[in-house]
């Protein structure tokens, strides 16, 4: 069977539709070349309503890559189609993009992109809370290439997975409720993580060392066997950490096998292990400065993509995580031990018509838990376990989407019901978009989601905390509103949104000595706006091909009926994020790549110094800079990372002090 390759050539090209009803999805997965212009690096990640960001690479005259600009296929609902043609508000990250920035793995990637918060308990990725618009890391769905590998543990644990920065393609990330995209649990968005399928490049390999004893090495082959795309990644991080107890150790393998059946026909298995132990300083409670955690996960998944105008897709998964807490280190006080699986099945079925296209789609959902604490006691003990639970989700979703002359339409519902609740629960949601020329889009958005609570929310009682079994599951409903301007000079963005949302989880107390309880919040509501502006000077002065400019903006405010508590994360939400990206040229091969935030975070913690408690204290502004100098010659890469610039001293969370300067070095290099 000959397949096909990707073809080098010396242009960039636009893919455009016309504005027929149903040319876009009869031209999916087409190049339309209606325009060619010299290659220009865009920006990092801002956030746009829809909007792809690609940076091009290291142009050398016998070899340039293709960009294919904007049209970037994503999953901004259950039909994937060009970026330009969704309705919802979507931030797409690329792999070159991934390459310029000074990060080490996927959470430090993510403090760049304005509307997010990155709540960091460690270095480097070894813990973070992901949340977007004001929510928590329960809120956010994590999905691999589309499959929901949210933890039902917690979300503090929710990016333990095996993939390492060389195996992703893209991430796409989604604002706002996306239940009817992703599933019940995509309270507050979602992000999808998508690798690397194609077997484009032999081998790629990476070493870097730095300060705090840093060290890690990352390497990846691939190689097409017959009909088969294959490739296995492996990666090794540790450090001796910034502070005391803040050590760690990352290793990740990831095995991926894609087979071709047809042309747009294909079957994708995955098969990833992870292995993370590292000190967790004050991370839960600001008392035990001794904390640390062991956790590894198993995972597996399965998903193929069967037809074309009429197609099948279905998909098994399966990912089991493992937990062991010290209260203190290396002793049995306040140790706990958990094993988390979740699995399932989905089947989609999806029509392309002059209509449109229309998915039905399917999914049955396995959450369970062994636990020394968190369950119900088993009659039995299971070695460390003496709790279990578990819980089964069934879903049906139905969505029509519609190309007409000027717009596309998006309309949906999702069906749930989950076994604590014992009744069935509906998720509407609709999109329209408005595209009256090449370069300008309207969009509005409405759409209603909800999450169950977590088995932390539901069982975790310690000496700290206090759980609540009678938990309801959390409510929302989302409008979204934005106008996008892209232009090959100059791309201006504006969204707002407002959500009102019902029986929010929260971990609330009445006092710093009282424990923290699990509780359902009446009300939230909370408004919001977010803004960018991504500057292309190369589209006119060619000399300045490799420059691009990167504002973005992002503000959140919300409301509560907290009734006087000390809200853990409610009110201790992000207010204010400003980004600036500026990428450019420095001589042939050598570039630079700065990154600058400013954000202030709402609410207070508990500050302790000595283990003395000095009260509550709101939560200062702070502003970081970090730069990435990148060497590129042949197929080697030089890079040298300079984190924290001028050595900020600061505070995501509680009384988890951040790292401050961060010098890192390394060499890359890849065969094609």
């Amino acid at each position: 069977m000959k397949r096909k390759r990707k073809n080098e050539c010396s242009v960039s090209r636009f893919k455009r539709f016309s504005r027929k009803s149903y040319s876009a999805f009869n031209s999916m997965h087409r190049i339309v070349n209606i325009g060619v212009l010299t290659c220009c690096t865009l920006t990092f990640a801002h956030v746009t309503s829809t909007s792809a960001q690609t940076v091009a690479a290291e142009q050398q005259p016998e070899k340039l890559l293709e960009e294919k600009l904007e049209e970037v296929t994503v999953t901004a609902s259950r039909t994937e189609m060009p970026v330009s043609q969704a309705a919802k508000l979507v931030t797409v990250i690329t792999k070159a993009q991934i390459e310029k920035a000074p990060v080490r793995s996927i959470q430090d990637l993510l403090t760049y992109a304005a509307h997010i918060d990155v709540i960091q308990r460690g270095g480097h990725g070894v813990q973070a809370d992901i949340s977007i618009r004001g929510g928590s890391a329960d809120q956010t769905a994590i999905l691999l290439n589309g499959i929901n590998l949210t933890n039902p543990h917690t979300g503090h644990y929710s990016f333990d997975i095996p993939v390492s920065l060389s195996d992703i393609e893209r991430i796409e990330i989604v604002h706002g409720p996306s239940a009817l995209i992703y599933g019940s649990g995509a309270f507050s968005g979602g992000i999808n993580i998508i690798t690397k399928k194609e077997a484009d490049t032999r081998i790629y390999a990476q070493a870097e060392a730095g300060m705090h004893g840093l060290y890690g090495m990352e390497a990846r082959g691939t190689v097409a066997i017959g009909s088969t795309d294959n490739s296995l990644s492996v990666s090794r991080r540790k450090s001796d950490g910034y502070m005391a107890n803040s050590d760690y150790s990352i290793y990740n393998m990831l095995w991926q096998t894609r087979l071709t059946v047809k042309e747009k026909s294909f079957l994708d298995v995955q098969l990833g292990y992870s292995d993370k132990k590292y000190g967790a300083n004050t991370f839960y409670s600001a008392l035990y400065p001794n904390q640390y955690e062991r956790l590894s996960t198993l995972m597996g998944t399965v998903k193929g993509s069967f037809g074309n105008l009429f197609k099948i897709i279905p998909i098994l998964y399966w990912d089991r995580h493992y937990d062991q807490f010290d209260l203190i280190k290396d002793t049995d006080t306040g140790r706990n031990y958990h094993r988390g699986d979740t699995y399932g099945a989905n089947l989609i079925f999806q029509y392309k018509s002059r209509l449109g296209i229309t998915n039905l789609g399917g999914e049955l959902r396995r959450e369970e838990i062994l636990s020394s604490n968190l369950g119900l006691p088993m009659a039995r003990a299971h070695g460390h376990y003496t709790h279990y639970d578990e819980r089964t989700n069934t879903s049906i979703s139905l969505e029509h989407t519609a190309n007409l002359e000027y717009f596309v339409a998006s309309a949906g519902v999702l069906m749930s019901r989950n076994t604590i609740q014992q009744e069935a629960h509906f998720y509407p949601s609709v999109s329209l978009a408005c595209r009256p020329n090449d370069v300008l889009k309207v969009y509005a958005t409405w759409s209603q989601s909800s999450r169950m609570p977590t088995f932390t929310d539901l069982y975790y009682t310690t000496e700290t905390h206090l759980a609540n079994e009678k938990l309801k599951s959390e409510r929302s409903e989302s409008i979204d509103l934005g106008i996008k301007y892209n232009h090959q000079l100059v791309s201006v963005s504006l969204a707002g949104y407002l959500m009102w949302g019902r029986n929010i989880i929260d971990w609330v107390r009445e006092s710093g000595d009282a424990k923290w309880a699990s509780w359902n919040l009446t009300e939230l509501d909370k408004q919001g706006i977010e803004a960018g502006l991504t500057f292309r000077p190369g589209s006119k002065w060619p000399s300045l091909e490799r420059t691009t400019l990167a504002l973005n903006y992002a503000r959140t405010n919300q409301t509560c009926d907290s009734r006087g508590l000390e809200s853990r994360y409610s009110l201790n939400y992000l207010r204010d994020k400003c980004t600036v990206q500026l990428n450019h040229s420095i001589y042939r091969g050598l570039s630079a790549n700065w990154y600058f935030r400013v954000q202030k975070r709402m609410g207070t913690f508990r500050k302790y110094e000595d283990g003395v408690d000095m009260g509550q204290h709101p939560y200062p502004a702070f502003s970081t800079a970090d730069l990435k100098l990148n060497c590129e010659h042949r197929q080697w890469n030089f890079y040298l990372n300079l984190n924290n610039l001028y050595d900020t001293h600061y505070y995501d969370t509680g009384n988890v002090p951040q790292a401050g300067f961060w010098l890192t070095a390394g060499v890359g290099y890849t065969l094609k």
